[in-house]
């Protein structure tokens, strides 16, 4: 009987270490294993300062059921400032997220997304919905709530993604007393095809990943309800097939000029009527859900079962929804309800038996390297943009023709972006050689012309 046990024992160990394996829920996070810190800019100085915090994640642990994943909610990239009087910069927030590795359906009525954490991205940064606690107050014809202080009816909620445009950092993040967030696609300003703010014109940062309409979108994080969430593109097809395409949202603005009623007619509490203050999008409820036929175009929870990279047998995913010009488009990332069973959250102990996931065993080295240099040439800086989502470190040297190394980068995982000053460098021509081994690519650069 002792040995019978001791069998079974060993098959449960076997069985939970093949999921491991082979689950992308476990294996897909950037756990720090170098010392990589956060940084971040002060308003005034384009110059970064390290923190002593560590970035991305900390610790994966699993169970049959859960992983947990431990993390200080600081990414790699360069975080603030936050220009609309936000005082507070991105901290260590000495989290554990408990994640479900068998997310089911919500066969009842939808959970709605709430303020606050509802997921987690792959470097331990927390992730929001569309609100930013603030709502119309009909008895004082003013917003109220959230960071303005007071409480808002909650009928005609602020939508942040365009309400706190101004204090949305580089990679358009920002921190709610510090716990550092996203609502939105955590891919910069400056990378989107029609560029919406300035801000990485002083602050420069990249965010977790480059938008790519030639690839399959990163795996960026996972939902409170398991499910996991994609960048901008995806497959056409659910199946797999039919080349790479934008997903995209089937919320449209309402034809609108009062707000009285919802989109379903119910006669609600109104709120301010349209104008240049307060335009169509500014409110949640300027919207509307159009369901519609394309297989590219996404659910009332702005998501679709499909196959992917890591999920070959399909799963339900959510998308980053960005419009043609790559902006942000709502619900952006889940919302405004959740597909499945929520059952996420963040906990302060682990109250089972867990085993503690080795990235050796999971994560492989960055396969392929898909790089742009630009400006070339360039008489001041140098900028190398990998537009892949960068599992490990990735270093990056400035040689010249004799093969000698001039200056050495390192692009930290979850980052994309390094930056080489060529001001002091004579005119001529130089090499780029990004990765180490067998994933190593040179690329020539010209300085000075």
């Amino acid at each position: 009987m002792k040995n019978i046990f001791l069998l079974l024992s060993l098959l449960v160990v076997i069985a939970i270490e093949a999921q491991a394996q082979t689950n992308p829920a476990i294996t897909n996070w950037l756990i720090n294993t170098t010392g990589l810190t956060g940084r971040h800019y002060v308003n005034g100085n384009p110059t970064p300062i390290t923190d002593a915090v560590a970035a991305n994640v900390q610790s994966v642990q699993y169970s049959t059921n859960w992983v947990y994943v431990t993390t200080t909610g600081v990414p790699s990239y360069i975080t603030g400032p936050f220009l609309d009087g936000n005082p507070s910069v991105a901290q260590n927030q000495n989290a554990i997220f408990k994640i479900s590795l068998n997310p089911v359906q919500n066969t009842g009525n939808p959970t709605n997304t709430t303020g606050g954490n509802i997921g987690i991205f792959i470097n331990g940064v927390a992730l929001f919905d569309y609100r930013d606690g603030v709502s119309w107050k009909n008895a004082s014809n003013a917003l109220a709530g959230g960071p303005l202080g007071g409480m808002g009816d909650g009928v005609w909620n602020r939508d942040a993604v365009p309400a706190e445009k101004a204090g949305f950092d580089c990679a358009k993040g920002h921190p709610a007393m510090g716990n550092y967030h996203h609502h939105q696609n955590p891919s910069a300003f400056n990378l989107d095809l029609t560029v919406i703010s300035n801000i990485c014109d002083i602050y420069a940062a990249d965010g977790l990943y480059l938008i790519n309409a030639a690839q399959h979108a990163p795996l960026i994080g996972y939902s409170y309800d398991g499910f996991p969430i994609y960048g901008a593109y995806g497959y056409a097809n659910t199946d797999g097939t039919g080349g790479i395409t934008r997903m995209k949202s089937s919320y449209q603005l309402r034809n609108i000029t009062t707000r009285t009623t919802y989109a379903n007619g119910t006669a609600v509490t109104a709120g301010p009527p349209v104008s240049t203050t307060y335009p169509l999008g500014i409110f949640r409820e300027d919207y509307e859900y159009i369901a519609q036929t394309g297989q590219d175009y996404l659910d009332s929870h702005n998501g679709r079962f499909c196959v992917t990279p890591e999920y070959p047998n399909g799963i339900y995913c959510y998308f980053a929804t960005v419009d043609a010009n790559w902006n942000s488009a709502y619900p952006y990332l889940i919302g405004p309800t959740f597909y499945g069973t929520k059952t996420g959250s963040k906990v302060t102990t682990i109250s089972e038996t867990v085993t503690t996931y080795n990235p050796s065993n999971g994560l492989t080295e960055q396969t392929a390297i898909d790089v742009k240099v630009f400006p070339n040439p360039s008489n001041d800086v140098l900028i190398v943009q990998l537009s892949d989502l960068i599992v490990s470190d990735v270093p990056v040297y400035l040689i010249d023709m004799n093969g000698k190394i001039i200056s050495e980068k390192t692009i930290a995982q979850g980052s994309t972006i390094a930056y080489f000053d060529v001001s002091t460098l004579y005119a001529g021509n130089y090499l780029i050689k990004i990765g180490s081994g067998q994933n190593q690519k040179s690329l020539p650069v010209t300085v000075g012309e």
